[in-house]
């Protein structure tokens, strides 16, 4: 008896812990921002579409090997006779093998064509998943901002209701008049209303990363995140090699290809082709006398378009267009380096803003004090009070505020230049 209790024993504590797990409310695991964009790469309609694509530029960069390979034909005819004496038929078989030894340069373009294409895939599947980092970057960042935003606000309304207090217990003494209550209460009833705001506003930030990572629009994921950052920028030179590799640049460059391939494409029209080829046939039919006639041939066959007026003008016309794809690839780099450099402005702009920001919230909290102990003290007015303790809720949301810009302006230097953490670059 002794050696069986302690199998009983593990037994029951093992029906009592899934019982616990079945009734404790299940705990959710906290979103970080590299699973945010893992999910999103697994969801995302616009990242996936961009796949497919490459999957699709993939199978015709296969298909542009045809015309380097023999092509196999076969077919039949069937004819069927009627006449006063009797019904005849006729049936043809045929069977041509054909190999394309020159044209110009047109299958060569063609492949040309297809591969740079091929790339061009590849470099906007690059470019939208940029974009997506970015945008969850942005979601993600700013629903940890409007939480912050949140707890913030419920402090405020603890200040708010502190205040409210404060004036009704200095009212039922007779040491203030009605109307302080009624300031106060307005500022706490405001500062309801804005936590309800901004209740609303965080529950909107939700479902934007919701929407971005495959989940439902009103499901509450807990976020693991901060705005805590310190700011540390690379060279500009640094900063402006990796912009020239951004994806943008290379899909330009290779539109400057295509373009001259097509050109080669519209030359090959002034040069002949030559084809060989083998082929075998056979006649059989009651309309036949005789046997049935077989018939084997090897040939070579040469075409050359003397004259056709369109190929002179689209031969023009595809010059015009290597013009236009080079203007193109200049406007690129144009945009690509302003943004960089927009971009790289904001980042510093955001950065200095910080220290402004926690300077303001210091003086802030300095004058909320000082006008609650000379409330207290019947030295200053509720007008005071209320506009010091709005001062201060203003203070505390702006530095919130301007963590989230420093976040939004690194997120958006980090896809101006194509990388996904700017700390990488920096020591």
């Amino acid at each position: 008896m002794s050696e069986k209790r302690p199998c009983k024993e593990i037994s029951l504590a093992a029906l009592a812990l899934a019982l616990l797990s079945l009734l404790l409310p299940r705990i959710s695991h906290a979103l970080t921002l590299d699973e945010a964009m893992a999910l999103a790469e697994k969801n995302l309609p616009s990242y996936l579409a961009a796949r497919q694509e490459l999957h699709s530029s993939e199978e015709l960069y296969k298909a542009s090997l045809s015309p380097y390979l023999p092509s196999l034909d076969a077919g039949t005819r069937q004819e069927y006779l009627t006449g006063t004496l009797r019904d005849d038929y006729l049936g043809s078989y045929d069977v041509t093998l054909s190999y394309t030894l020159f044209d110009g340069g047109r299958r060569r373009a063609g492949r040309n064509i297809a591969g740079l294409n091929l790339d061009s895939s590849r470099e906007e599947l690059a470019r939208s998943l940029l974009e997506l980092k970015f945008d969850v970057k942005a979601a993600f960042y700013t629903a940890v901002a409007r939480l912050d935003i949140v707890g913030e606000r419920k402090t405020q309304l603890k200040y708010a209701e502190k205040d409210l207090e404060v004036a009704r217990g200095r009212h039922r003494m007779g040491v203030a008049k009605l109307s302080d209550v009624l300031q106060a209460s307005v500022r706490h009833e405001q500062a309801r209303y804005n936590l309800v705001l901004g209740e609303g506003e965080y529950r909107n930030a939700l479902a934007d990363i919701n929407s971005l990572i495959g989940k439902q629009l009103d499901e509450t994921v807990p976020l693991q995140g901060s705005l805590d950052l310190e700011p540390r920028l690379p060279d500009m030179q640094t900063l402006r090699d990796l912009t020239l590799q951004r994806p943008e640049i290379r899909q330009a460059e290779n539109a400057v290809d295509i373009a001259r391939n097509n050109r080669r494409l519209e030359l090959s029209a002034f040069y002949p082709v030559l084809t060989a080829s083998t082929s075998y046939n056979r006649l059989e039919g009651r309309a036949i006398s005789i046997a049935p006639q077989e018939e084997t041939s090897v040939g070579l066959r040469v075409t050359w378009n003397i004259f056709e007026l369109g190929k002179f003008y689209r031969t023009k016309a595809s010059e015009f267009q290597i013009n236009a794809s080079e203007e193109n690839l200049n406007e690129t780099l144009r945009l690509v380096l302003l943004n960089l450099s927009k971009a790289r402005e904001d980042y510093v702009t955001a950065s200095r803003n910080i220290s402004v920001a926690q300077e303001q919230l210091r003086q802030a909290e300095q004058n909320y004090s000082q006008a609650f102990g000379e409330y207290s003290v019947g030295k200053s007015d509720i007008l005071s009070l209320v506009q010091a303790e709005s001062f201060l809720a203003t203070a505390r949301e702006q530095l919130v505020r301007s963590r989230l810009g420093l976040m939004l302006s690194k997120a958006l230097l980090e896809r101006a230049t194509g990388i996904d953490n700017l700390e990488t670059l920096v020591p």
